[in-house]
């Protein structure tokens, strides 16, 4: 828990508010700011809260199958570390089972875990990948993300339509091509339509 209070944090931001020249942090727009910004921070940085074990603990019996479990085009936000700029992407999770196999919503909520932090997009793929391995012990796991971020956007180089990808492979998913090759085709399969 925080050693800082609501009511500090809430003092911090309109701290911010002020310092942004000719701004009044009192004016109509401006006057509840500071406490609503303290209240989506909560839910953009929800994942300081929750424990992937957790996350990861339905599990079911994989009854011998041993093929690709692959969840593809998992949209997440996140916020970067270095500039507090949103970044949003995709994330494509897949992992070969042993004896056991997690629960499909569990898959996303564990991108969301820890994009729900301020990170760097390096950190959430090998965080998701790290979970994955710990928790289910997998032939293989395979971490690719996808994304667009603010900080390249809307200051800096400003380059709109720059997508920065990361990759996590490990067991089968690094040791052997053939599991790479299959598995970059089925995330880029057609989509089912929806």
């Amino acid at each position: 828990m925080s050693s800082v209070n609501r009511e500090e944090a809430i003092s911090a931001v309109t701290t911010l508010l002020t310092y942004l020249e000719g701004e009044n942090a009192t004016r109509e727009g401006l006057a509840t700011t500071p406490s609503r910004v303290i209240d989506s921070w909560s839910e953009i940085f929800s994942g300081y809260e929750k424990d992937p074990e957790v996350v990861l603990d339905s599990t079911f019996n994989a009854e011998g199958y041993n093929g690709i479990v692959l969840l593809r085009d998992i949209e997440f936000h996140s916020t970067c570390e270095h500039h507090l700029q949103p970044f949003r992407g995709r994330a494509h999770v897949a992992y070969i089972p042993t004896d056991r196999i997690v629960g499909i919503s569990k898959l996303a909520r564990i991108v969301d875990l820890h994009a729900r932090r301020l990170q760097n997009q390096e950190r959430i793929t090998k965080g998701v990948a790290d979970d994955l391995e710990q928790n289910l012990q997998p032939l293989g796991t395979a971490i690719i993300i996808e994304a667009a971020h603010g900080c390249m956007q809307c200051r800096g180089v400003m380059k709109q339509n720059s997508i920065m990808t990361t990759s996590a492979m490990r067991g089968v998913f690094f040791e052997k091509s053939e599991a790479r090759t299959e598995l970059m085709q089925l995330i880029r399969s057609a989509p089912l339509s929806r």
